[in-house]
């Protein structure tokens, strides 16, 4: 029989890091906010964990985050500009954001890594398990990961991160799991992880992507997690714990995604992200399609 388990309602996203791969354009601007088409970044994440059922949304910040609370916020004055010129699709566009769930804001006053930052969610969350949604890795809305991702904690407990098959050689830019397989050819049980190895010591090629749900259970270890690499208090070492002891917190599961995912994370994948959704929109597509395909046939010719 399958087990019930506490109903997800609440999702953490992690917003304080500074950006530096970005810089100079993060110098004042937060980079979760750098657009993605016309769309900043943390929009998408924020759609997607509505998507999945996640109305409650607590964003963790640090300073110079203030533009993320604006972007969520009404704006009337423009809002009224916009109303008085006639403009209802810009007006609809505007709203969007500021309708979209409700937030809330708290923030990690020492950027210490993901760990720490995940446990500054724990007054909120309480004793409930949450979603977690790391603003770098954006997933397509066509390729539901994270109603998966709640569907698998809710039939088994515990904790649940989303894993993707990256190149051996790549390995050491993710953590990594060790896993066994289940009956489901899609989830595999998770029986340890670790963070960036080294591509000769990784258990596998499973990277764990940006998206987990987690069990309660996690903030008691990780008020106990001392800094591990990087000298930062790592999601991933608490994981770690969950996945050797099952009594605590439960197993730790993993969901093999195979969908589409577009990485902001440096710029390279950035403008990559940013010309594939440009290309996949019904109104820009076209002729952007186009126009790229001019401009690539000019580069052969030249080289």
């Amino acid at each position: 029989m399958t087990q019930s388990h506490p109903r997800i309602s609440k999702a953490v996203i992690p917003a304080a890091g500074l950006g530096t791969r970005f810089l100079p354009a993060t110098k004042a601007t937060p980079k979760e906010m750098l657009p993605v088409v016309d769309k900043p970044a943390i929009q998408y994440v924020v759609e997607e964990a509505v998507s999945a059922g996640l109305d409650d949304v607590l964003m963790i910040t640090g300073r110079n985050k203030r533009p993320l609370e604006d972007h969520f916020d009404r704006n009337y004055e423009l809002e009224s500009a916009l109303e008085k010129k006639g403009d209802a699709e810009r007006l609809a566009k505007v709203q969007e954001s500021s309708d979209l769930a409700t937030m809330h804001y708290v923030r990690q006053g020492d950027p210490r890594g993901l760990g720490h930052a995940v446990l500054c969610a724990a007054p909120h969350v309480g004793h409930e398990p949450f979603a977690v949604l790391l603003g770098d890795d954006l997933i397509d809305p066509r390729d539901p990961l994270l109603a998966r991702m709640i569907e698998v904690q809710e039939r088994h407990g515990g904790s649940v991160v989303a894993l993707m098959e990256v190149a051996p050689e790549q390995i050491h830019l993710y953590g990594c799991a060790a896993v066994e397989a289940t009956a489901d050819g899609d989830v595999v049980k998770v029986t340890g992880l670790v963070e960036k190895p080294d591509p000769a010591d990784a258990p596998s090629n499973y990277a764990i992507i940006g998206r987990y749900v987690l069990d309660p259970h996690v903030f008691g270890i990780l008020r106990k997690t001392e800094p591990g690499r990087g000298g930062e208090i790592q999601l991933t070492d608490a994981l770690q714990q969950l996945a050797q002891d099952e009594k605590v917190g439960g197993p730790v599961h993993g969901v093999v995604f195979q969908g589409r995912r577009y990485d902001t994370g440096d710029r390279g994948d950035y403008l990559r992200a940013i010309v594939r959704l440009a290309c996949e929109r019904e109104d820009l597509g076209p002729d952007f399609r186009t126009w790229l395909r001019s401009y690539v046939a000019e580069e052969m010719q030249q080289s």
